[in-house]
């Protein structure tokens, strides 16, 4: 039996619960619980999974932002200054040379220029200026380390904290542990523009949860609402109408369901019409920027990255409990060659939007409760990527990917700001201090949340299953 390890108080669900719940629906819960009795609201949120839940102790994060630089964004041009790849540009590192995917030669210095910013005095690259006004808000981990220097596993440990097995995400998690203020709303929404980044649909996938905690992607190429999310408007059919709809629908899914005993499939269905018949009553409003101020619009400036940053602004307001941002289809950071014009291009276009983010959420009291992570895959060599057949297509100007050693930086949700933790050796080509490995990042965002990473399990096919397995260490230092 599937258990969920909080007391009963905290809406614990068993399968038989759950599957009892499903056959009941979310009529209610789409006409809003302010029309029950305190009896029947109470009966509504203990059948319904996203219901807000208690974790296992109180802590300042209650949602999180997962700004995901896919491709493998590089430290050493960005948040981790290294002079040594000055002296040595252009020669062979004094150092052990360390094995990445493909072949590298000599040092690479960074064609960015680094300088301090704030009463820390943390350095940070030209590429995000911008952002660096905020860095006494932000803890930057300078030590992550992963398993190997592939996208797609790497996409999948720092997604699932699995490279290989199918496992539930992070967000995943974090809605199966906390559920979700907004009912009306999906609780875990995935945004990336122009369509899937590596591993697609797998970086949000639910695993062996159930698929309501599966996150909602949304292709944020289009500006208007209604192409953001196709068919969220119904112009033929009034909302009642639609209710009747899907009280017949769910009546007929409930004797499919009882007749075929336990169908998670069906059940993740039932969820997913009675979502999309609540998303229309707040969705249109949470993607639609065209709304806000003229001066807001002109703070977060221009562009996708932008629009998807002050939606993501929008949605918190709304309640949505976990948002992951990727920069775009395929792994637009992995810049094997042309960095410096790929990665000031990259750079550009994130910079302000998130400048703006962090400066939005501040001045409106909710960066304490928001979590806030920048991290990719991993990092890139402080070597030079050599050319090999079809690849560079003869430029010698890139880095290959490392995952011995890169940076994330966390800000807000009781984080430690204003503060370096981790380093890597003196070329920044491996974590040599206060190492972190991406099981230890996630039970540190769990810790954040209220939850001890060891105890926030989910049976499955005889097993307690965690997102950091059987590994994990909280950084208590980076915790304020």
């Amino acid at each position: 039996m599937e258990h969920h390890p909080f007391d009963p108080e905290n809406v614990a669900l068993s399968r038989r619960d759950f599957l009892r719940r499903s056959g009941l629906g979310f009529g209610a819960l789409g006409l809003g619980l302010q029309t029950l009795s305190q009896g029947e609201a109470a009966h509504a949120i203990y059948r319904n999974p996203l219901a807000p839940k208690k974790p296992h102790f109180e802590a300042k994060a209650k949602q999180v932002v997962h700004i995901f630089l896919n491709g493998g964004c590089s430290h050493v041009d960005t948040f981790d200054p290294k002079p040594e790849l000055d002296k040595y540009h252009g020669k062979t590192l004094p150092t052990k040379h360390l094995k990445t995917e493909r072949p590298t030669g000599a040092a690479f210095k960074s064609p960015f220029t680094f300088k301090q910013y704030g009463e820390s005095g943390i350095p940070v690259s030209e590429l995000f200026e911008k952002t660096a006004a905020h860095v006494d808000d932000m803890c930057i981990i300078r030590s992550m380390h992963a398993d190997v220097p592939n996208h797609e596993p790497s996409l999948l440990l720092m997604n699932c904290g699995d490279a290989r097995l199918i496992r539930p995400s992070v967000g995943s998690w974090v809605t199966y542990g906390l559920g979700t203020e907004n009912q009306n709303l999906p609780g875990f929404i995935s945004m990336c523009p122009n369509g899937y980044p590596i591993q697609e649909s797998q970086n949000w996938q639910s695993g062996f949860l159930p698929g309501i905690f599966q996150g909602t992607y949304i292709d944020t190429r289009h500006a208007e609402p209604e192409k953001l999310i196709q068919y969220i408007q119904n112009r033929f059919t009034s909302q009642k109408a639609q209710r009747n709809q899907l009280d017949l629908l769910e009546e007929l899914n409930t004797k499919h369901l009882q007749a075929r005993g336990q169908d998670a499939q069906l059940e993740a269905r039932i969820q997913s019409f009675e979502l999309a018949y609540r998303m229309q009553l707040e969705a249109t409003d949470a993607f639609d920027t065209s709304t806000e101020p003229a001066s807001v619009l002109e703070k977060y400036g221009t562009g996708v990255h932008a629009r998807q940053l002050l939606i993501t602004r929008k949605l918190l307001e709304k309640g949505v409990r976990f948002i992951q941002l990727w920069h775009g289809e395929g792994q637009p950071w992995d810049n094997h060659d042309d960095l410096e014009k790929n990665h000031g291009r990259l750079a550009k276009e994130l910079d302000q939007g998130l400048a703006a983010f962090l400066s939005d959420l501040k001045e409106r009291g909710m960066l304490d409760t928001t979590l806030v992570l920048c991290v990719g895959e991993f990092g890139r060599t402080p070597t030079v990527e050599l050319p090999t057949p079809g690849q560079n297509a003869g430029r010698v100007n890139g880095r290959d990917h490392n995952h011995y050693g890169f940076t994330a930086w966390m800000a807000g949700g009781g984080v430690k700001g204003g503060t370096i933790y981790g380093a890597t050796d003196d070329f920044g080509f491996q974590a040599i201090e206060n190492r972190v490995h991406v099981h230890d990042l996630h039970a540190t965002m769990l810790r954040l949340l209220g939850f001890d990473h060891e105890r926030f399990t989910y049976r499955y096919a005889g097993r307690d299953f965690r997102l950091t397995d059987v590994h994990g260490t909280v950084i208590q230092d980076i915790i304020a």
